[in-house]
């Protein structure tokens, strides 16, 4: 017990300074500040706006639009006209000025031709063949002239677009001497005067 004695204060003062722990000061070190938070990335650029499309290629030239047959029209001069024939004569028989069967849709389509033109005038030719006498066929001419105007009238088409000549014998299409000669020129022959 003794020893035990002995050994207290040994040991209190060694629980004290546990205790009390060192008393030597220690600076304290200052705490830094947490680190700021890194920036924030910048923004990635907007994307470039994609390129402009591409121009349209050039139109190839056009074609010219073929005329209207109005304009053709327009374009030919009388002569030219008259060289298309584009009116087919009426054919009579020997000393007669009656219109043949062949010759009614001969007039038909010529009537439709002076009513789709409608600004042209024409001049009916009365022709006859070599037979008879000049004044004879001057007269029958006039009156196979005055047949085709009829008829044409008939149709629709307006007389006074329609002039009408004797030419008798005196302007053959044929001057050989037989029928089949004659009977070209046994005829009511058209004439485009005005367009």
């Amino acid at each position: 017990m003794n020893r035990l004695r002995a050994v207290l204060p040994i040991l209190a003062l060694a629980a004290s300074m546990a205790l009390a722990g060192c008393h030597k000061k220690v600076p304290q070190q200052a705490i830094a500040p947490p680190p700021p938070p890194p920036p924030a990335a910048p923004a990635p650029p907007p994307p470039p706006p994609p390129p402009p499309p591409p121009p349209p290629p050039p139109r190839a030239a056009e074609a010219p639009r073929p005329p209207t047959e109005e304009e053709l029209f327009a374009r030919l001069s009388l002569d030219d006209l008259n060289r298309q024939m584009p009116l087919s004569d009426a054919y009579f028989d020997l000393d007669k000025s009656d219109i043949r069967a062949d010759a009614q849709s001969a007039l038909q389509k010529d009537a439709d031709w002076l009513k789709k033109w409608t600004s042209t005038r024409v001049q009916i030719e009365g022709h006859c063949d070599e037979r008879g006498s000049a004044g004879y066929n001057l007269g029958l001419g006039s009156r196979r002239a005055t047949s085709v105007k009829d008829y044409l009238v008939n149709l629709g088409v307006a007389a006074s677009r329609i002039d009408i000549v004797s030419k008798g014998k005196e302007a053959p299409v044929c001057t050989e001497h037989n029928e089949s000669c004659w009977q070209q020129n046994r005829r009511g022959h058209f004439i485009v005067t005005a367009k």
